[in-house]
């Protein structure tokens, strides 16, 4: 299948079935917004690079961020050459399905669909809990942390239905507040030479400092917060000039989300000193609050107010990648209605050119997963956020080597490119990387949820359970895609 015939029959469908997402509507800046809140900064920073720095690599931290920027990079370069051929919403699902086969694209829609529900649900895990504590604390009003969340899902469902434009402009805001703090205070201790040992550079970056501890605690935790760059392809419909805007979004996104973790742990551990800074993090982590390694030296750089600050701008951190992950689990349930591999009805899009039935089924999604948590009365954060975030960090790994294989499989079958380091080499790289990742990541499973051994052999399940279930549903429910 060459690039005019996935072009031809992509547009065949559309015109077949009327449902078109907004063209034109996303720029370069509008998508980068659309990833940043999909990776959340603040609470990236805030939840795992004190657990980097306490259990994992200590004063290495840093160097496992650019490490698994330099592992997202090579994936990029055969995921955003195979974008130049395929322009879809369902991104993974259709490069997947364009490689391997239908079957395995639409298992991968399942998992990707699973993977970002799932993830939004432990956003509103932690999101209820904070947000809680802030106006119990501000006025007085204690209410469990489900209200909370049960709101704001009523809040994310109406700005997903005003339009990818308005939840550009929101995110926009939001993901400017967190960033903007915590990189003016990277750039400011680094001009300031450090904290009380220096820089402490070769504490960080070189190659003892990165291997000393237990650095596949490390890399791990790195890349799960790289979770949510994929964003870039899935808004390829609604981009201007997705040929050019999705690429530069992908590297731009990339690049920036390395840049910003690695200065920012490198900074925070600067701050602390770097002989000091992995004590700091286990004495925050055994207070029970993690955020603590980060909001004390930001507030003794920029003054006591920042405590007050920091608390709402993790809060609006969490809103601004739930909003995202609707938005990403909504263009699948679209795609996958349009292609018949689910009711069709989902296909359906409503006067903005938003997907609306979608969005009623993925807040719905939403629901199912957070309500028993509250019904049961367990902790939102050791359980919802914990258990779902780790599940939803091993399949999307999983996703992202199944569409580095696809790639390298695409374009030897094709030949549509020449170039071997974009299709094949860089590819197999990032494919190599991501396999690593994966074993690390399942040998370090219980660690990442901080859950029982059985919960994470449960949860881990999960993952081939759902991947297969999306391949049956292909194969046995060919007939939706022959009906009109």
């Amino acid at each position: 299948m060459d690039s005019q015939t996935v072009s031809a029959e992509r547009t065949a469908r559309d015109t077949s079935t009327a449902a078109t997402l907004k063209p034109n509507a996303l720029g370069v800046l509008g998508i980068l917004f659309f990833v940043l809140s999909a990776q959340a900064p603040l609470t990236g920073i805030a939840g795992a690079a004190p657990i980097s720095v306490a259990i994992g690599n200590g004063a290495g931290t840093p160097a496992a961020y650019v490490l698994a920027g330099a592992m997202i990079l090579l994936f990029s370069v055969g995921f955003v050459a195979m974008g130049r051929h395929v322009v879809d919403a369902g991104a993974f699902y259709t490069y997947i399905g364009t490689g391997l086969g239908r079957t395995a694209g639409a298992g991968s829609a399942c998992l990707a669909l699973f993977s970002y529900c799932a993830i939004q649900a432990a956003m509103y895990g932690l999101y209820g809990s904070i947000v809680s504590g802030l106006a119990a604390h501000h006025t007085g009003l204690e209410l469990p942390w489900w209200v909370w969340a049960l709101l704001t899902m009523a809040v994310v469902k109406v700005l997903g239905a005003l339009g990818i434009e308005m939840g550009a402009r929101v995110l926009a805001v939001l993901v400017s507040a967190e960033f903007s703090i915590l990189l003016v205070f990277g750039l400011v201790t680094l001009a300031k030479g450090g904290g009380p040992e220096g820089l402490g550079l070769a504490d960080s970056f070189s190659p003892a400092a990165a291997l000393q501890g237990a650095p596949g605690v490390a890399l791990m935790f790195a890349v799960a917060s790289m979770f949510g760059f994929e964003a870039t392809a899935i808004y390829g419909e609604e981009a201007r000039d997705p040929r050019r805007t999705v690429p530069r979004a992908t590297y731009l996104s990339v690049l920036v989300v390395t840049c910003f973790f690695a200065l920012t742990s490198w900074m925070l551990i600067s701050a602390h000193g770097a002989s000091g800074a992995p004590a700091a993090a286990l004495e925050a982590l055994a207070d029970g609050d993690s955020a603590g390694f980060v909001f004390v030296p930001v507030a003794a750089q920029f003054g006591g107010w920042v405590n007050e600050v920091l608390p709402v701008l993790l809060a609006t951190s969490l809103f601004a990648g739930i909003l995202t992950f609707h938005n990403s689990a909504n263009r699948y349930l679209f795609s996958l209605g349009r292609d018949g591999q689910l009711p069709r009805g989902l296909r359906r899009l409503n006067d903005r050119q938003a997907p609306s039935a979608a969005g009623w089924v993925q807040t719905a999604a939403a629901l199912a997963l957070v309500v028993p948590f509250a019904l049961t009365g367990k902790d939102p954060v050791l359980t919802l956020f914990s258990w779902f975030s780790g599940v939803a960090v091993l399949a999307m790994m999983l996703l992202y080597l199944l569409t580095s294989v696809s790639v390298v499989v695409f374009f030897r079958r094709e030949r549509l490119d020449p170039r071997l380091w974009n299709t094949l080499v860089a590819p197999a790289l990032g494919a190599l990387g991501l396999a690593g990742a994966i074993w690390l990541i399942l040998a370090n499973f219980t660690t990442l949820i901080g859950g029982s051994v059985t919960t994470a052999v449960c949860l881990t399940l999960l993952v081939p359970v759902v991947l297969v279930a999306g391949a049956v549903n292909e194969r046995t429910g060919r007939g939706r895609r022959t009906t009109p």
